[in-house]
């Protein structure tokens, strides 16, 4: 009998959101010996947030929360060594860095493609949203950058994210980033490790009874 299929984890996250950066950055890392798949799944928060009733970020709408996520984000990427560099812009548009990467998801260079969008944002304050920048980053993965900045904007890769992105919203997504396990969600980088020994031990389908984490399935 073959083995079964490892448990999957879906990991929705938004180019504009500080702490997907993190989770970005660590979450291969932490997956690693769990068993569990990970699938990357870039959308857009921007169309949420509409929807919420807000035309901004909310760390830009409640300045308090804003400073303790800048702060909070100084702590945290020291505590995992990584680069960090408040950005100048804040919300920077994501719309065509999540298009590429939608392309690069396609044809196998999209992960790699993705950190290094989330560095050059959160690492190096470089615009995410113009393809000036873009285009060395992705000859930097040996990607054919005109080529690729051009189906990034075709009509089949805007209908995918914008599918993506209503897919998400009726999944109950409202912030990212996220973690989609079967039916259950889990919110914020601080919930990943909950998310990865979700889909470790209770296995896509399978009863909650059997999970550590005692929650009944949603």
């Amino acid at each position: 009998m073959p083995p079964p299929p490892a448990p999957l984890l879906a990991f929705w996250y938004e180019f504009a959101s500080t702490y997907s950066y993190l989770a970005a950055m660590t979450i291969e890392r932490l997956a690693q010996g769990t068993g569990v798949a990970v699938e990357w799944r870039p959308f857009l928060l921007g169309p949420i947030f509409a929807k919420q009733g807000w035309g901004d970020s909310p760390f830009n709408l409640y300045p308090a929360k804003g400073r303790y996520m800048w702060r909070d984000l100084e702590r945290l990427c020291a505590r995992e060594g990584l680069e960090w560099k408040r950005p100048s812009q804040f919300p920077r548009s994501s719309l065509l860095a999540a298009r590429t990467t939608l392309v690069g998801l396609s044809e196998g260079w999209g992960v790699a493609f993705s950190k290094a969008l989330f560095r050059a944002n959160f690492a190096e304050d470089r615009d995410i949203a113009s393809p000036a920048v873009l285009r060395p980053i992705l000859r930097s993965l040996d990607v054919d950058a005109e080529r690729a900045l051009a189906r990034a904007v075709s009509p089949e890769i805007k209908e995918t994210l914008r599918s993506q992105t209503e897919e998400a919203q009726g999944h109950g997504i409202f912030g990212a980033p996220s973690f989609e396990v079967g039916e259950e969600i889990f919110w914020g980088q601080d919930r990943l490790l909950d998310a990865l020994e979700w889909a470790k031990r209770a296995r896509l389908g399978d009863s909650s009874r059997d999970s550590p984490l005692g929650a009944p399935s949603r």
